[in-house]
């Protein structure tokens, strides 16, 4: 058993600063006091220990109050993406089982019809002078926190458990690597919902670090925060590390001294990047990480950025990594995980399936280790996009397309695109008329905006082999037969 973190970070540093907005800051005396009040308040909607709920809302403080209440209670909390269709969110919300959704009141409008939901505004409202409720104030390891969904090589997200063994091991492994300051404060620019978001907020309440959080990116606000020493750390993705880099480059600015290092996920970060950023004193670490890990497995050193060009680092303290079959440095193969941050397991139609074989975590990512133990990320998950730091799977796009009437056959891939790095695009063949705008529209409808495909192209066959299986590799050559 391992004490209630609000209460232990409450009770160990109550006159930090705990949490900055817009301006407004809140200690950890005051989250705490908050936070109890939340709980007594969901108490009263009959939520009780244990009980599993979903959570959606935009990254701003009366989220984070809420969720805390939740921990109070030992909630197992469904992180529901406030970017996906109302569509995915139901899926999600049926195959989690939850008994609530708590929703944030402007974000009443992005839940499907028929969900069970109270607003966040009736139970911040809710009087809760005497209510009596039991706080544990001792969480098992083996207690879920958090659950969030990950795109499946099925088409069908999977419900992944994150436990307090899980988080707990993450934020000790990325301390012991980064180190700590007690004037440490972490930029969070990231949604919440986010794994790499989530795992701000529990690296605050271990380390006991501010965080300054933005309600969404804003590159503008990031480069002052930077240039004058407001923050020390920041987790960023490729499109939104380059977007600060020429923020500092337009306004002749430099990362002041003070901040410490920035964790760059979701992708590989092109060597341009890394060479501006280092002109700019801008400490970048690139790292490796998956929901099912609870954010990094391996983090890059930043005075290996360039000598190891490419490279995710090596794995943190507590992980072990290893490549399938491999009989020595740089053979490809699936890069497999072993460690205290691994998911235990899954929800809903994936809960019969076991995370690991053997104890390790077969990724589906191609990738070798260096003669020096880097590890190299080769290829995710084969047919995977990342967009903005965001895991598309096209098999999840063709089956919303395959519900389309005039479709027949769909496959989807990956191009390259400046901004996102990569974005989707989708080859059709049609059974019944429709232009590309109507498909286009549906999609709309059926899935996130990140997710739609950026091309509709008709065709007349898509490529398959032999077994009759979709050739998605082979995509991209029907492009100039399609011109």
């Amino acid at each position: 058993m391992y004490p209630n973190w609000v209460l232990q970070r409450a009770k160990l540093t109550p006159s930090r600063i705990a949490l900055t907005y817009e301006g407004i800051s809140w200690t950890w005396e005051q989250m705490k006091t908050i936070s109890l009040e939340r709980a007594k308040q969901l108490s009263m909607f009959n939520i009780q220990d244990g009980n599993r709920i979903a959570i959606l809302g935009p990254s701003q403080p009366r989220l984070i109050f809420m969720i805390y209440g939740c921990m109070h209670l030992r909630c197992e909390m469904v992180m529901l993406n406030r970017k996906l269709a109302k569509d995915e969110l139901a899926y999600q919300i049926e195959d989690a089982n939850v008994s609530l959704v708590l929703v944030d009141d402007e974000d009443i409008n992005l839940l499907p019809e028929g969900t069970n939901y109270i607003l966040f505004s009736t139970i911040e409202n809710k009087n809760a002078k005497g209510q009596g409720v039991s706080i544990s104030e001792e969480w098992a390891l083996d207690q879920t926190i958090t659950i969030m969904y990950t795109s499946g090589t099925t088409g069908f997200p999977k419900g992944v458990r994150q436990t307090v063994a899980n988080h707990q091991a993450n934020a000790l492994s990325s301390v012991l690597n980064i180190g700590l300051s007690e004037k440490d404060t972490w930029l969070c620019a990231v949604p919440l919902f986010h794994i790499s978001g989530f795992s701000i907020l529990v690296r605050s309440l271990l380390y006991g670090n501010e965080v300054r959080l933005y309600r969404k990116f804003d590159p503008n606000q990031a480069v002052e925060d930077i240039s004058a020493g407001n923050v020390t750390h920041m987790s960023v993705v490729a499109v939104t590390l380059e977007r600060i880099i020429h923020g500092l480059e337009e306004r002749g600015l430099k990362a002041s001294e003070d901040f410490k290092v920035m964790l760059a996920g979701g992708g590989p970060v092109p060597k341009n990047y890394i060479e501006r950023a280092h002109s700019l004193g801008l400490a970048v670490s690139q790292t490796y990480g998956m929901t099912e890990t609870s954010s990094q497995t391996a983090t890059l050193s930043n005075e290996d950025a360039l000598r190891k060009l490419g490279s995710a680092g090596k794995p943190l303290f507590f992980n072990q990594i290893r490549i399938a079959n491999a009989s020595g440095p740089s053979e490809e193969g699936e890069i497999l995980i072993k460690g205290p941050h691994v998911t235990p397991g899954y929800v809903g139609r994936f809960s019969n399936k076991n995370s690991t074989v053997n104890g390790w975590l077969h990724t589906g990512d191609i990738g070798y280790l260096d003669e020096e133990g880097y590890l190299y990320v080769v290829d995710r998950r084969s047919d995977l996009i990342i967009s903005g730091g965001e895991n598309i799977y096209p098999a999840e796009i063709e089956n919303v397309l395959m519900g389309h009437s005039a479709i027949r056959e769909a496959g989807v891939c990956g191009i390259e695109d400046e901004t996102w790095g990569q974005v989707p695009i989708a080859f059709v063949v049609l059974k019944d008329y429709a232009t590309k705008d109507d498909i286009l529209s549906y999609c709309l409808n059926k899935l996130a905006k990140y997710k739609v495909p950026k091309e509709i192209y008709i065709v007349q066959t898509l490529p398959r082999n032999g077994s009759n299986k979709l050739m998605r590799r082979k995509l991209k050559e029907l492009i100039e037969t399609n011109n």
